[in-house]
């Protein structure tokens, strides 16, 4: 063996032992898997309740019509009515508050191990 390649080849180890421990703590600083994991978990929450509050104003939104309409042919049934759309958009909006409390679960008690 050639002190050329002897040369070259301790250089190429000791660049590798220099090298090496900076790609350790780049992985570590990211956080890996985990971090992965928090980062799909808050995606994943903001769509959940993007949803969750434009389907459910939509929903809101034609209940309400639905009631003025059936107030405006029928004056005299205005009582049931309202009670049944209170009661129906009661509903609706529980359902935005779930997906509210899952997305808050998501975001901070991290439930799959992160």
């Amino acid at each position: 063996m050639s002190t050329r390649s002897l040369v070259a080849t301790a250089l190429v180890f000791v660049t590798l032992g220099f090298v090496s421990p900076v790609y350790a703590q780049e992985a570590a600083a990211s956080g890996g898997a985990a971090g992965t994991l928090v980062q799909w978990s808050i995606i994943t929450a903001g769509f959940a309740l993007a949803f969750a509050a434009a389907f459910g104003a939509l929903g809101q939104g034609k209940a309400v019509s639905a009631a003025v309409e059936a107030i405006a042919r029928n004056p005299s049934a205005s009582g049931d009515i309202r009670a049944n759309l209170l009661l129906g958009l009661v509903l609706i909006e529980s359902l935005v508050i779930y997906v509210l409390l899952i997305s808050l679960i998501l975001l901070f008690l991290k439930p799959f191990g992160g």
